[in-house]
């Protein structure tokens, strides 16, 4: 009776042995070349990897962004260590959008548009792209003429591309002027239709400076003129 109870014990021994073998087989085993376990951090929740559900995933850093200061602002290299270059900074930092090839594109649209519009008396056409200040001065003008019962006609013969002559950046508002040079033939005639000023056949070079002021805050993208002045 004790033999058999001797030859169980070797069975299960050796059954026991047989799972061993398996469980590490399957669950492998320290060898002591692991690398070490590094404690997982909490977020400030207190939430590790293991307890957040999707969270776990990690999120790789993005690329670390080299800029430099031209390409930052991207500055046009014909400003750069000119004295516009600081005016410059000041408005691209406040509207990264800002184009000076776009800006002066619009700018001369503007010149274009109201030359013709204070010739033809059309204040509806002047009020938008002007300020109250500068609107009313052309609106005074245009009145005094029309109660004159004088015409005038404005033609431009050559508008030569604008060119950027300050820009100023203060309370929340861009500021600036552009220069513009032009070949016009302008032409005033009194109610008779006699001409009192100029001459067709006479072609005029003007040089003005005119200041377009924006809110840069305003979703409103449109600029408006401010101040003129003639350049003798």
């Amino acid at each position: 009776m004790e033999g058999f109870q001797f030859i169980d014990i070797i069975i299960l021994a050796m059954a026991a042995g047989f799972i061993v073998l398996r469980l590490r087989s399957v669950l492998g085993r320290r060898t002591g070349h692991e690398p070490p376990q590094t404690p997982q951090a909490g977020d400030a929740f207190g939430r590790t990897p293991d307890n957040r559900g999707q969270d776990n995933v990690v999120q790789m850093p993005p690329p670390v962004v080299r800029r430099g200061r031209e390409g930052v602002m991207d500055i046009e290299p014909v400003y750069q260590g000119t004295p516009l270059e600081a005016g410059l900074v000041q408005l691209k930092m406040a509207d990264p959008n800002f184009s000076v090839a776009r800006f002066l594109e619009g700018a001369a649209k503007a010149f274009e548009i109201i030359v013709a519009a204070y010739a033809k008396n059309d204040t509806d056409a002047l009020k938008p792209l002007l300020s109250d200040e500068v609107y009313a001065g052309f609106a005074s003008s245009i009145q005094e003429r029309e109660d004159r019962g004088e015409t005038a006609e404005t033609e431009l013969v050559v508008l030569k591309p604008p060119k950027l002559e300050s820009i100023d950046v203060a309370d929340g508002r861009a500021l600036v002027s552009v220069r513009f040079q032009s070949e016009q033939v302008n032409v005033t005639r009194d109610k008779d239709g006699n001409v009192i000023e100029g001459s067709r056949d006479h072609v005029e070079s003007v040089t003005d400076v005119w200041t377009f002021s924006h809110d840069i805050a305003s979703r409103d993208p449109n600029w408006v003129l401010v101040a003129t002045r003639s350049v003798e």
